[in-house]
């Protein structure tokens, strides 16, 4: 068995590479850019290829990629299951419901007028967001009809930029008035630079225009709950919202004891992620009442010290192990036996 590693500093792939080597497992270094790449991949069961919404050329081609390998009878980390609807709110929107799945309630509208008459029927504070954008950025709480009907005319004109700079910035002065570090000072430093020059995610993407994508607002919800399950394994966070924000995606404020965690929610992670056959995938919960709900998901996540402090995780037998664990590790470890499976049953 060989598999191959799309190398890219500072992601997945540093860990994957370190668990080859440390397990005798066979691999090569691939760059999955090359016009060649299927060629390359002629000798290899498996690719691995953590890539993300922040690189524009990946977005281009990474799906299209993934489901061509799958058809050699490459396997891929993420695959189609895992990956088709990452950074995609609205694709989420349709997937969830198909499978009656506990999301909060979600409106999208490909039309001005659909889209004005239902806000003369809705209710509000209703949570506007773009399909795309991770960390809370393109995320607001639209409180009046007047302010809504603004965002539709956007976009259905000439729409929404990607990275809204403001927002970006006030939310480095948050965490700088929260940490109060020379990392901090040096965030905010370069949201002032980015506020002129653009990012290269920027230059490259087009505006986001065409639909409008809105959810329930949930009140009372000062946390959100967030579990990730990758196979048969899940661990969590609790992050909780800032002062004066329903937000809490981005705010650094965490938890981790097993105790926090209600075994209803974390059910629900292992019946959703079975259903949808996905290799890895982090669901963002919160409180309906006594029902937790989704509020969106991708299939990966953010490999700073934020999950660091995490215990232990539980099995899908909602059995809690506790012990030190890197994520990756499971990512490469169920990846490889998926393909050595596959290679036993010929």
């Amino acid at each position: 068995m060989k598999i191959a590693i799309h190398d890219s500093a500072g992601s997945y792939s540093d860990r994957w590479k370190e668990y080859c080597d440390e397990n005798q497992v066979h691999y090569k270094l691939v760059n999955c850019y090359d016009s060649d790449i299927v060629a390359q991949l002629d000798d290899c069961q498996g690719l691995m290829w953590h890539w993300n919404q922040n690189d524009y050329k990946a977005v281009l081609f990474a799906r299209q990629l993934t489901n061509s390998l799958e058809k050699k009878g490459i396997k891929v980390f993420p695959d189609v299951n895992t990956a088709w609807h990452f950074d995609d709110k609205v694709g989420q929107k349709y997937l969830l419901e198909a499978i009656s799945a506990p999301l909060v309630k979600s409106y999208v509208f490909y039309s001005r007028q659909e889209a004005l008459d239902w806000l003369n029927k809705t209710t509000f504070p209703k949570v506007f967001k773009l399909r795309c954008g991770a960390g809370s950025v393109n995320v607001s709480l639209v409180k009046t009809k007047s302010r809504a009907k603004w965002l539709v005319k956007k976009a259905f004109g000439k729409g929404f930029s990607h990275i809204n700079r403001f927002s970006r910035l006030k939310d480095r002065f948050w965490v700088l008035k929260r940490d109060k570090n020379l990392t901090a000072i040096r965030g905010v430093l370069t949201g002032f630079a980015r506020m002129f020059i653009p990012t290269e995610v920027e230059r490259f993407s087009h505006n986001e225009k065409g639909y409008i994508y809105f959810q329930d607002f949930i009140p009372d919800n000062e946390y959100d709950t967030r579990l990730i399950v990758i196979g048969d394994r899940c661990f969590g966070v609790r992050r909780y919202c800032r002062k004066g924000d329903f937000r809490a995606s981005g705010s650094g404020i965490k938890a981790y004891e097993p105790e926090l965690f209600d075994k209803k929610c974390i059910q629900s992670a292992f019946e959703i992620a079975n259903k949808l056959k996905t290799q890895s995938v982090a669901f963002d919960f919160i409180w309906d009442g006594q029902q937790p709900k989704i509020v969106e998901m991708s299939y990966c996540f953010a490999m700073s010290s934020f999950y660091v402090g995490c215990p232990g995780y539980w099995d899908s037998d909602l059995t809690w192990h506790e012990k030190i664990f890197n994520p990756r590790n499971f990512m490469i470890e169920n990846f490889v036996k998926s393909i050595t499976r596959l290679e036993l049953s010929k």
